[in-house]
């Protein structure tokens, strides 16, 4: 059974799931890493969210305030050996809830061209491609979405 806990950047569990982010996207996006990485710093951020499958950590994504009207979901990520099982999707509606509740009105978000898993999941969430925003602006391989939570 999957278990969801809400916590901030500071969980172990939660770093250590960065560590396997970062080290995939290292090899999804080759050249393009250094560039992307530099806005995924975690120090800071106060909404995360570990999935747990039996007590171990197997998924992750956090929100951070982007406006007044909306929150920017962050380092999404689901381990290779239980993709397909719904987890992704079930943190990401336990970041939506957390965004609703804390009044916010949209969720945000940039993935890679590379990332078709992130897409399809985005897409399949309801969320719609919007126009590159802030640091994504004109970077052709980044995708923005959107989703009125």
């Amino acid at each position: 059974m999957i278990q969801i806990k809400r916590t901030d950047s500071t969980n172990a569990d939660f770093v250590a799931l960065v560590k396997e982010l970062d080290a995939f996207l290292a090899k999804v996006d080759g050249d393009d890493h250094d560039f992307y990485n530099q806005f995924n710093g975690i120090d800071s951020l106060k909404h995360v969210v570990v999935a747990y499958d039996n007590d171990v950590p197997v998924a992750c994504g956090a929100i951070k305030s982007f406006d007044a009207q909306r929150m920017e979901v962050k380092r999404m990520f689901t381990l290779p050996k239980v993709r397909g099982r719904g987890i992704a999707s079930q943190v990401m509606n336990e970041l939506e809830i957390w965004a609703a509740e804390l009044g916010y009105e949209y969720c945000v978000l940039e993935t890679g061209i590379n990332q078709q898993e992130a897409i399809w999941l985005y897409e399949r969430l309801a969320y719609e491609r919007i126009a590159n925003y802030g640091q994504y602006v004109g970077v052709e391989n980044s995708f923005c979405f959107e989703k009125k939570v």
